[in-house]
């Protein structure tokens, strides 16, 4: 692969149901790629996390997806209400998720520690009221 390719997925805010598609839509592609099966585990846990959060808390956003020889970047922007304290958002278990969300099985607080878990860098820019975006990288 000597070119970048390049992904580009909206992620609806209204519908739980389709949260995920971008995840298993890069799965896929990076598998069709014959990029290795441990960096394909972290890029889908890490993006799912990422788009899941995005359905909770930011009424969606967009995702883009840049694939190199090298690396794997993963770009989450929403216009959702921004993290007041990344921090204590950092935090395995702190969850600002309703009731609603959690009784459909979300909002452990385990989304964004898992991201960061599961990638090789990840960068939180986030301004209240105008929305978060979060740049992660997973390397080849």
């Amino acid at each position: 692969m000597s070119d970048v390719i390049a992904l580009h997925f909206d992620v609806d805010g209204e519908d739980f149901t389709r949260a995920g598609e971008a995840s298993y839509g890069v799965k896929r592609t990076l598998k069709q790629l014959g990029i290795n099966p441990e960096a394909v585990r972290k890029v889908a846990i890490a993006l799912f996390e990422g788009e899941i959060n995005m359905v909770i808390h930011a009424d969606g956003g967009v995702i883009d997806i840049e694939i190199d020889n090298n690396q794997i970047k993963m770009i989450l922007k929403d216009k959702g209400p921004g993290i007041p304290d990344i921090e204590k958002a950092m935090q395995e278990g702190f969850s600002t998720a309703s009731d609603d969300v959690r009784s459909l099985g979300f909002g452990a607080g385990m989304g964004l520690p898992n991201m960061k878990k599961y990638t090789d860098s990840m960068e939180i820019q986030t301004e209240l009221g105008v929305g978060t975006t979060v740049t992660m990288v997973v390397n080849l």
